[in-house]
């Protein structure tokens, strides 16, 4: 290993002082497997030994306090293995001591974990840093997990996103388990995701649509190319905003990155790798910046939630369709107050519904689309089956989707191979377990490869192929009944806006399928659309979606 010292003397006043400098490679502070991590980390790599000649002593800055963290990250690692060394776990890589198997993740996790399962199995046990982890990657295994010990395994492991981004974990989907959640989660299903709840969005989701539609049907008339990741994440933030804050919000009224950079910021934010979340210890030093810049992004939120509520608080209109805000302030200011509405909590839950309605519908039907334009036989089938229920006189309305089968079997293929999140958010075990004679400890990060299991080959005939006609025939169903689909996930944990998701996921695909044919530019084929991926809180992908529209409806 290279060092090199450099001696400088420098003036301070009158007094001459003697500054030592030990230069110390990467390598010293983090092995060179640690990609995944390595595009984030901001670390001093310099030991510096400052040398006053008149005192004649030595401060050790950063790189002392590290050592002596990692030294007592280093009893805790053996106290961990000491209190499971006669126990049963789940086969897994032995990894790196402190660092566990973290430099195995890579670019793709949800890949590299599913490559692991094929030699170790589909319950697999591994540290990341210091945390067990169980990665669970089959239907079976899944069902375990999810139903059969469903209520172990319905707690959440602390995150510092959550902790900064929803407001200390206040948020639904990162809360723990307890009379809080069950009263956040009551209020979601029952006020704001109900089936009445949706349906009373409906004139605003046939809006959004037609105005996308305007735009694609000007574009037609030009032989211009859409770059349709981007019309379809547009209309799914604008959908997003008009049912949780009752308005939409242009780039300028959120800080001056603009709205949807600040919630590309959040989304990052929340599925970057965070060393303080495996090596808690080491938490305090933020050695990736990412504390740094998740507490100044959640300043940024909080005004302009803040400003939201105001604005709702002020100018409420008697008569109007309730906005989730809404119904969150209705009951705040309530005497009875059931579910125990505060400001942090309305705040949190405002973000979990942006979030959670925003990028996952778009990201499903960019999906969509793409397998759709790689497959024109299945394209073509689809927009027969639409001209047959719809006819090609009117656009698609609603009411229609439940007659569209092969829609609904798109719908599936795609959430079957591309699941918005590959991996379930981690549950985390509230006390000790035995699942399939392996023990779980109390406090292990349980991860569900919803990819994988989608992709398993026991589950499913040619796993890898896109063939939406393996549904003909079968109940299988994506409401979590059946652990070989389960992309809105199942049990405690579900995801309660699945019926949302599905109405605008199906109605933007139908509705854009129905209306045109499209065409790959530059004389692309079909065979060669790039569908790589790229990693985060949803699995969206690397490159954006842009194909020429021909409008096909007869008015």
């Amino acid at each position: 290993m290279s060092r090199s010292i450099l001696v400088t003397q420098v003036k301070v006043g009158s007094k001459q002082q003697t500054t030592t400098t030990l230069n110390l490679p990467p390598l010293f502070v983090f092995p060179s497997g640690f990609r995944f991590l390595s595009h984030n980390i901001q670390v001093n790599k310099r030991v510096e030994i400052l040398y006053t000649s008149r005192t004649a002593s030595y401060r050790i800055t950063s790189m002392a306090w590290i050592w002596t963290s990692l030294a007592f990250v280093a009893l805790i690692f053996l106290l961990q293995w000491l209190s499971t060394k006669n126990k049963r776990l789940p086969p897994g890589p032995r990894g790196f001591p402190i660092f566990g198997s973290l430099h195995l993740l890579g670019k793709f996790p949800h890949r590299a974990l599913h490559q692991l399962a094929q030699k170790y199995g589909p319950i697999m046990h591994l540290r990341l840093g210091l945390v067990p982890t169980i990665v669970v990657s089959s239907p079976e295994a899944a069902e375990l997990f999810l139903k059969t010990h469903d209520l172990v395994f319905a707690g959440r492991p602390p995150h510092e996103s959550a902790r900064y981004i929803s407001y200390g974990q206040k948020g639904m989907a990162f809360a723990q388990y307890g009379s809080y959640w069950r009263n956040i989660r009551k209020m979601c299903t029952v006020e704001l995701l109900s089936s009445l709840k949706i349906t009373s969005f409906k004139p605003m989701r046939m809006e959004e649509l037609d105005l996308l539609i305007k735009y694609i049907q000007e574009a037609a008339q030009e032989r211009v190319a859409v770059d349709l990741s981007a019309k379809v994440s547009s209309l799914s933030a604008d959908m997003s905003c008009r049912m949780v804050f009752g308005k939409k919000y242009l780039d300028e009224d959120l800080d001056e990155r603009g709205f949807k950079s600040v919630m590309q910021e959040v989304m990052h934010l929340s599925a970057a790798p965070h060393l303080g979340d495996y090596i808690p210890q080491i938490a305090a030093l933020d050695l990736q910046g990412l504390t740094k810049r998740m507490k100044a992004i959640s300043k940024v939120l909080d005004v302009f939630l803040d400003k939201i509520i105001d604005e709702h608080v002020q100018y409420q209109e008697k008569g109007k369709n309730k906005d989730f805000v809404d119904v969150m302030l209705s009951f705040m200011k309530s005497e009875e107050n059931e579910y125990l509405v505060d400001q942090g909590c309305m705040k949190a839950t405002m973000l979990d519904m942006l979030v959670g309605s925003m990028d996952t519908s778009a990201t499903v039907i960019d999906w969509a689309f793409s397998e759709l334009i790689k497959n024109p036989r299945v394209m073509k089938k689809l927009q027969k089956e639409l001209e047959e229920v719809v006819g090609k006189q009117r656009m698609v309305e609603e009411s229609d989707l439940e007659r569209l089968e092969y829609l609904d079997m798109v719908v599936k293929e795609t959430l079957r191979l591309h699941p918005a999140g590959p991996l379930m958010i981690p549950h985390e075990a509230t006390e000790d377990c035995v699942v399939n004679d392996f023990h779980i400890p109390k406090k292990s990060h349980v991860i569900i490869n919803v990819w994988a299991i989608g992709r398993d080959p026991k589950a499913w005939t040619d796993a890898e192929k896109f063939y939406p006609e393996r549904f003909v025939g079968s109940d299988i169903d994506v409401r979590g009944r059946d652990f070989q689909l389960i992309p809105f996930g199942t049990g405690r944990r579900s995801c309660p806006g699945m019926q949302l998701g599905l109405t605008m996921v199906r109605l933007v695909l139908a509705q854009m399928v129905h209306c045109f044919d499209w065409e790959l530019p530059n004389g692309i084929l079909p065979s060669e659309v790039d569908m790589s991926e790229e990693f985060g809180l949803v699995l969206c992908r690397s490159k954006h979606l842009v194909s020429i529209p021909t409008y096909r409806l007869n008015k």
